[in-house]
C-alpha cells in the first residue's frame, strides 16, 4: 500500500520555498515601515461584488479581502500597512484557483496606484535577487521598468475585436481569457491599466480621463498575480457604486449583500491613498515553477 504521505513529502522543496518567501516578504515591508497588521476573517459583510461570492459563516461571512478592514485603519491614521492572509470565496476551485488561499495586501496613504507599481518592482526583485525568474520554459526578466499597457491597447495588440466590441458584444471576459492574458507577461511583467469606470468599483477615476479608473493588474507568465487602485475616498459615491454591484447581483440571481456601514461611515477620513491585493499562493507556483497551485499548498480540499 502506498504512503498516504508520499504527497505531502513530494511537496516539501515547494513548501520550504514558500516559507523562505513569506519571510522575505515580510522583511521587505518592515524595512520600508510598514505596519504588519491582523484583521478579523469572519465580518458582518464584504464589500458588495457581482462576481464574488463570500463563504458564509453562522449568519456572517469569511472575509473575500482584508480591504475593508485596512482601509478603515487607514482613515483612522495607520499610514503603512500589510496583511498576509488566509481569505474564502465560495464557488472557486481550478488549476489556478482555491476556496481558501492566502492573500498578501498592502496600503499606503498620500499615495496613488504607481507607487504600488513601484512596489511591485522592488518587491518581485528582493523575491528574485538573480534579476530573472523562469517559469515553464519561460525567462523573465525583472531588471527593467516592467511593461504598462492599457487594456484597449491590449485588446488591439492581442484580441479579434476593440475593447469596445467586446463590451458592447458582451464577450469581454471570454475575449480576455483566451485571447489577452495567455500573452501578458511573457518575457518581463506587465501591469495593464486604465480600466473602464465601471470595472472598478472601488477605485478612484482618472482626473484626466473620468471614464477610465486608476486600477492596474499585474501578470507574470499569462497569469494575474495582483489587482491595485486608487482608492475611492468619496462616500457617497462608493454608496452608489455598491448599491449598483448589488442590483447587479440581483439580476444574476445572487444572494444580495448588505451594505459595509462602518466602511462608509469612515470613508470620509480616507486620505488619498493606494491598495493592492496579490495573491501569494500563485506567487508561490511562480517562484517554484509549479503548474497548479495545488502543488504550492500543504493541503488541499480533497485532501481533507
Amino acid at each position: 500500500m502506498s504512503d498516504p504521505n508520499w504527497g505531502l513529502l513530494k511537496k516539501k522543496h515547494r513548501l520550504n520555498e514558500r516559507a523562505r518567501m513569506m519571510q522575505t516578504i515580510r522583511a521587505f515591508f518592515v524595512a520600508q515601515e510598514f505596519l504588519e497588521v491582523d484583521t478579523p476573517y469572519r465580518i458582518p459583510c464584504n464589500a458588495p461584488e457581482a462576481h464574488i461570492d463570500p463563504v458564509t459563516s453562522s449568519g456572517q461571512v469569511l472575509h473575500t479581502s482584508p480591504e475593508l478592514c485596512m482601509k478603515r485603519l487607514l482613515a483612522a491614521g495607520y499610514e503603512r500597512i500589510f496583511q498576509l492572509c488566509h481569505c474564502w470565496r465560495a464557488e472557486e476551485r481550478g488549476q489556478r484557483h482555491l476556496g481558501e488561499f492566502t492573500m498578501l495586501e498592502w496600503y499606503r496613504a498620500e499615495a496613488d496606484y504607481t507607487d504600488l507599481m513601484e512596489d511591485c518592482e522592488g518587491l518581485l526583485r528582493a523575491l528574485c535577487p538573480q534579476g530573472t525568474l523562469s517559469y515553464q520554459g519561460m525567462s523573465i526578466t525583472l531588471q527593467d521598468p516592467f511593461e504598462r499597457l492599457t487594456l484597449s491597447d491590449a485588446f488591439d495588440r492581442y484580441a479579434p475585436m476593440s475593447l469596445t466590441e467586446a463590451i458592447d458584444n458582451t464577450c469581454f471576459d471570454e475575449i480576455y481569457t483566451q485571447h489577452i492574458e495567455p500573452n501578458l507577461g511573457k518575457h518581463q511583467p506587465t501591469f495593464i491599466t486604465h480600466y473602464p469606470a465601471d470595472m472598478a468599483a472601488l477605485a478612484r477615476l482618472c482626473p484626466e480621463d473620468p471614464d477610465h479608473a486608476e486600477r492596474f493588474e499585474l501578470y507574470i507568465a499569462g497569469m494575474e498575480l495582483a489587482n491595485a487602485f486608487s482608492e475611492l475616498n468619496d462616500p457617497a459615491e462608493q454608496r452608489q457604486r455598491f448599491v449598483a454591484e448589488q442590483a447587479l447581483r440581483e439580476q444574476m440571481g445572487k444572494a444580495p449583500s448588505p451594505l459595509p456601514e462602518p466602511f462608509l461611515q469612515e470613508l470620509e477620513h480616507l486620505p488619498p491613498s493606494a491598495g493592492i491585493a496579490l495573491g501569494i499562493d500563485r506567487l508561490a507556483m511562480l517562484l517554484t515553477d509549479s503548474t497548479t497551485i495545488d502543488g504550492v499548498v500543504a493541503f488541499t480540499p480533497e485532501m481533507l
